[in-house]
Parts: C-alpha cells; structure tokens; sequence
C-alpha cells in the first residue's frame, strides 16, 4: 500500500483502482494463505510419510524398497508438474482485477447511472466481464487440477501393484497374510500426506503468481526523482513558469512554453476553454507531474529541487468535488491527524463562519460524515475544503472553481470565507465563469496550452482589444463557447 501510494500519477492514471485493490488485497492475501499453511501441512505430511517408509523398510526390505520407489515417483511427477497452472493462475488474478475495477467504477458513478438510465448497459457489459472471469478461473482450476489428478492415478495404479504383489507373496509363503495386511493398509495411509503435498504445491502455484505480479508491482518506479531536499521559504510563495513545456503522451503537447511570474501575495485569474491546460497547470505546481522542457519554481525553489512532500505541504487545492471520507467531521477535517487540536477545528470553523453549523450537530466535531456528503449541501462540503487548507497553511492556493455550482446566496457566504483564506497568501483561482476573477491582481487566458494573454485584470479590462475585454463584453461562460470562439 505504500509503495503504491508513493507512485507517481502516470502509474495511477493508467491502473484502474480495481486492479490496485486486486494487487494489494487479493495477491497478498493468497500469499499470507499459503505462508501461513504451506510450512506445517507440509512439515506433517512429509513426517508421516517418512514414518510410514522407514517401518516399510523394517518389516520388508524390498516392500520398502518399492514403496520407496513408488513414493518418488509421485513426488517427482508434482515437482514436474506443479508449475504448469502458474501462467493460468496469474490470467486468473488479472480477469479478478478487472471485474473488481468494473464494479468499482460502476458503483462510484451509481447516481449517473440511475439518472440516465444506464442500468441495463451496466448490467449488459457486467455479463461480459463476469464471463471473462468465469471462463479464466475454469481454465486456471483445471490447469491446477493437473496435479491432483496425476497423483490419484499413481496413487490407484500404486495400490493395484502393491495389492497384487503382496497376494503373489502371500501365495508363495514368503509374507504372512497379516504382514500383506499392513503393507495394503499402510499403502493406503500413504494417500494423506501424498494428497496434503499435492494440495499444497497446487497453493504454492498459486502463491508463485502472486509472487509474480506483487515482484512486478515492486518493480514500478515512480518517474518523479527525489528532489535534493531545498526548503521553501516562509510564507507566500511567489510562482514562476519558465518557457514550461509539457504532456501527459509523447507527441500529444497539453502545455507549450508557458511563461508566468507571479510575485508573492498576488491572485492570479486562470481562464481558458475545457482542454485549454488549465487543470495540467495547476497540477505542475503539486508536482504530480514533471515538465518535459523549461521550469516550475516555487518561492525561487525548482520543484525538482523541493522535497517533495514538503512541497505539498506548502501547497494547498480546492475543488469543485470535494472528497469526503466516512469519518468523523474532525477526521475529515485533518485527514485523520490526531495532532491538531480541537479548538484549532472549532477555531477555523467558526472563521468561515460554520460555528452555527458545528453547534447544530449532535455530536459537534464527532459527528460522522458519509463518504459521499449525502448529510452536508454543496456550499458546507465546500467551506469544509477551505477549513482543510486553512488547518495546512500553506503559502499557495489553488481554487478549481469551488463555487461554480452552488447558488448566488450559498456563493456569497463562501466568497467572503474565500476572501479570509486568501489574506497573506498567493493563489491561483481556474475559472470557469468571469464573476470568478473580479477579486483577482492578474489573469491569465490560455488557448490551446499556450498563454494568450497575461497582465493585470485591471488593464487588461480596460484595453478593448484585449481577450479578457472581449470576454467582459461577450458575458459568456468560458465553457459554453465554441473552440477559439473568445479569441476570434
């Protein structure tokens, strides 16, 4: 889980969460089965093996010899065998990760589904998947199966052998009908700790793909170097993009020679079409990403330089869909940090002016939100991110249009919550609608990954054939434009 969660995002964006669920609980989990079995079934099995050969051997020399004999060839046929559903056993694991992430997906977008009446289509590819995953296990099964079905025909092969011989003794004098008697039973004997090896080196398959795919998932490294641990200054931190080029495919550029300064203190407007590069901007400054060409430099510090958690640490994010866990609203608050003190949270909430809201909850800052906020409105799971980068402190933040989809009356009250988190520290504001920059120093329009236009609002405002003034006077939505359409 760790390892996981130090990959960088290019892992994540391209492994669904699914599969990571698949590889962290269900390989592990069949490994923990197995190491936790493996070494006593097989540590008895082989002592009750071993007692039964050597009492052969003392009763009969050559019945010992031939039981000997019987028993490892068995034992050589598993070995040669036991590898042989290994391939099948991983194809099964692998079907197992896809049907968990169709679910999840499923599941996470329930309300889509139910409101446009995608339940049968759901329903339609689930059969798909499940038959995927059905028809994988079947083969992996029968593949493992291999070995225990060799081992029963030798094993019924061995007791026809071992039964006609000790007849053919019996009949010539040299063995009594009591000592033909033992052999026979003690042939029989043999089956259990036969069978219980078997059954074991059938897991140690199954443990051999786990293995594999875990190795494999070890062996991913996050495409983001450690940085070599400068320090960001205290306070607001000023944002420098130099000639910053980037994107997420080869060949495919989302940002191209972005060049940006904005000192220390100041709210810069960032405006730009859906697909304009806004977001991957923005995502440079977490350093989830790392530029293909130029800069991103934080309080003078390259982000390439920062540690990197410390580097987040000093950045903060909001956005429009606020992720909630089903705890406490003080653990939702802290992200489960049993450090920060609770007149802190009460402190912060009733800055933003959630006092009144604290005080109407039952159990105050033990009340338990649900995952998916179904017990708070939209403008409280908002003030609640704020509260979050507020408790972090950090010397940026960055807004994803966190009021774009509340009404005028919810939006005012969290605009004046907007103003206090602002004071002192600089942020960058993405817009989706022009109401949102009238409170910013500067603005930025982007077009198609590239800057458009940059300078102060106030004077971009007021030069008529500026992009901004053109927008001003067009009132649009950014996003309801055609393509290029503001800047024609």
């Amino acid at each position: 889980m760790r390892h996981c969660l130090r990959l960088d995002m290019r892992f994540h964006t391209a492994h669904t969460a699914g599969e990571m669920i698949e590889r962290i609980d269900g390989d592990v989990t069949a490994l923990s089965d197995f190491f936790s079995q493996f070494s006593v079934r097989v540590l008895g099995g082989m002592l009750l093996l071993g007692g039964i050969l050597v009492l052969l051997w003392l009763e009969n020399p050559w019945i010992g010899l031939a039981l000997t004999g019987f028993t490892a060839l068995q034992l050589l046929v598993l070995l040669r065998l036991r590898s042989l559903g290994v391939p099948a056993t991983k194809l099964e694991r692998e079907n197992s990760a896809q049907l968990f992430g169709f679910i999840e997906e499923r599941l996470a977008g329930i309300e889509d589904l139910r409101a446009n009446g995608g339940g049968p289509h759901a329903m339609h590819r689930f059969g798909a998947v499940i038959r995927t995953f059905f028809f994988g296990t079947r083969r992996a099964w029968l593949l493992q199966s291999v070995v225990w079905l060799s081992s029963f025909g030798l094993f019924i092969v061995g007791i026809g052998v071992t039964l006609g011989a000790s007849i053919a003794l019996m009949t010539r004098g040299i063995i009594t009908i009591g000592t033909g008697y033992m052999v026979f039973q003690y042939m029989l004997m043999l089956q259990n700790p036969v069978e219980q090896i078997s059954r074991q080196l059938q897991e140690l398959q199954k443990a051999a793909a786990s293995i594999g795919r875990v190795q494999q998932l070890f062996a991913e490294r996050s495409t983001l170097p450690a940085g070599r641990g400068r320090p960001l200054p205290a306070g607001a931190l000023g944002v420098v993009f130099d000639a910053v080029s980037f994107a997420y495919h080869p060949g495919t550029p989302i940002l191209q020679g972005i060049d940006l300064r904005l000192a220390p203190g100041q709210v810069l407007g960032l405006l730009g079409r859906t697909g304009s590069g806004k977001t991957s901007l923005t995502r440079l400054l977490f350093r989830l990403y790392d530029v293909d060409e130029g800069s991103v430099r934080l309080g003078g510090v390259d982000t390439r330089d920062a540690d990197l958690e410390a580097l987040r640490a000093r950045v903060g994010l909001v956005t429009q869909e606020v992720q909630l866990f089903q705890a406490s609203v003080r653990d939702n608050l802290t992200f489960f940090d049993p450090a920060v003190d609770d007149a802190r949270l009460r402190f912060v909430l009733e800055e933003l002016g959630m006092g009144d809201w604290l005080a109407s909850l039952p159990n105050g800052l033990d009340a338990v939100l649900t995952a998916a906020g179904g017990n708070l409105s939209a403008g409280e799971a908002q003030l609640l991110a704020f509260a979050r980068v507020f408790l972090k402190d950090p010397g940026l933040v960055i807004l994803d249009e966190p009021s774009s989809r509340l009404d005028p009356a919810t939006e005012q009250r969290l605009a004046q919550a907007l103003t206090r988190l602002l004071q002192g520290r600089t942020a960058i504001i993405v817009a989706h609608r022009l109401e949102t920059v009238e409170r910013v120093d500067a603005v930025l329009v982007l077009d198609d990954g590239r800057v458009a236009e940059f300078g102060p609002r106030e004077r971009l405002a007021r030069e008529p054939g500026s992009h901004y003034a053109r927008l001003l006077r067009a009132g649009h939505d950014l996003d309801a434009l055609e393509p290029h359409e503001e800047f024609a």
